[in-house]
């Protein structure tokens, strides 16, 4: 744990390296948490069989048949900043709580690590595996994009790259510093590339643009997953178009990313039909906590184990619409049915503990991998056992392997 004057040259570096928001807006703890090498080689495994799992065509073909109309299309982009979110439960193990293809915060999270070992002297530290410096994390995820770029067009097209969120999120969202961040890192790669939202692009016909400008490479970072609003009408005709590379997407989304394939991922009864297979089916029940749809037919059930699940939105994000279980009953569940209110129950996981300040902390590890092999690991330190509240002495929480 960071003593008071290395907290305050820690934030001040934060804030000056471009996390202008550091301890306003995103709070950063003034600790560390190391995650043990054979946890995260488990956590690999898992990561590697979930790529698997989810890429496989029977997995596509039933995922995309459940869902939108604009996910039928069949994408070979694959997302570059993909992450994936764990309990690490007391007795051992990790449980992965969520999937998300717009994995926010990795370039923060790479940021934030590096900085805190030279604050509080990790560099010298026996336990801990130091990560690179922060300019080579950059040029690794310059040349994640690049791959993607030779994957997609076969070579670095001419047009721009636009890093698209929504108008709100751009202007007063807890990552926009990161948004920021990237835009930078591209264009010290060679890249004409802008920030912008949805409702600043257009279709003129045959073209993507944005501010007159045709778009070739989006990184998309809006939260509307199949691009329902009308300020995605652009996006969604150059999709359909099939001439920009556009990820994370729809098809990545309903692939990937809903939870309501958790259900999938935690219980055997499709696995003959997804195509998974036996030594699969293991790796994933010993990380994927049971989850459940919520549908008419298992109302009673999950009402009468209403305890045991958290509940939450299928489609929402960074814990919005989460249901206290205690206000959960069947009369509720009933209703959420009936409006056709996707939910799922997922068994509840217990956290890791430390303490800051004398304050109780909940955390968590965030991973990011690319095709399979991880890059990045990251927490979160929460005041709150089952909502995340990074209000300090919480937040971000620097983490790293262990030797």
């Amino acid at each position: 744990m960071l003593k008071t004057p290395d907290r305050e040259s820690f934030f001040a570096a934060l804030q000056s390296a471009g996390i202008s928001e550091a301890q306003t807006e995103f709070s950063v703890a003034p600790a560390h948490q190391l995650v043990s090498k054979s946890l995260l080689e488990e956590i690999a495994d898992f990561i590697r069989v979930f790529d698997t799992v989810t890429g496989r065509e029977a997995w596509r073909t039933s995922a995309q048949r459940r869902g939108a109309a604009i996910a039928q299309m069949t994408r070979k982009e694959t997302c570059f900043f993909s992450a994936w979110d764990f309990h690490v439960p007391p007795n051992g193990g990790s449980r992965l709580i969520e999937f998300n293809d717009s994995g926010a915060g990795f370039l923060l999270a790479a940021l934030i690590n590096a900085l805190y070992c030279a604050a509080g002297g990790l560099n010298g530290d026996a336990q801990a595996r130091i990560p690179p410096p922060f300019h080579a994390f950059e040029k690794q995820i310059g040349d994640f994009a690049e791959a993607e770029t030779r994957a997609f067009f076969g070579e670095r097209p001419a047009e721009l790259l636009l890093i698209l969120d929504d108008e709100e999120s751009l202007r007063h969202g807890k990552f926009r510093s990161e948004l920021r961040l990237l835009c930078e890192l591209m264009r010290r790669r060679g890249w004409r590339a802008e920030l912008g939202a949805p409702a600043e692009t257009r279709w003129d016909g045959r073209r993507l643009l944005f501010a007159e400008q045709a778009v070739a490479f989006v990184i998309n970072r809006s939260t509307d997953f199949l691009w329902r609003g009308a300020d995605c009408s652009a996006l969604r005709t150059a999709y359909e178009a099939g001439g920009v590379y556009i990820a994370p997407n729809p098809f990545s989304y309903v692939t990937r990313s809903d939870k309501q394939l958790l259900e999938w991922l935690s219980l055997p009864h499709r696995d003959a039909e997804l195509g998974i297979k036996p030594d699969e089916r293991r790796i994933l029940d010993a990380h994927v906590p049971e989850t459940h749809v919520l549908q008419s037919d298992n109302v009673d059930m999950l009402a009468q184990r209403k305890n045991e699940f958290v509940f939450k939105p299928a489609q929402s994000f960074g814990g919005r619409g989460l249901l206290d279980s205690a206000s959960v009953g069947r009369a509720r569940l009933r209703r959420l049915c009936k409006r056709d209110e996707k939910y799922v129950a997922q068994r509840r996981v217990p956290k890791a503990r430390t303490e800051i300040d004398g304050v109780v902390l909940w955390t968590d590890i965030r991973v990011w991998a690319y095709r399979g092999e991880i890059f990045l690991i990251s927490g979160r330190a929460s005041r709150n056992e089952n909502r995340l509240d990074l209000a300090p002495p919480g937040g971000w929480l620097p983490t790293y392997p262990s030797r």
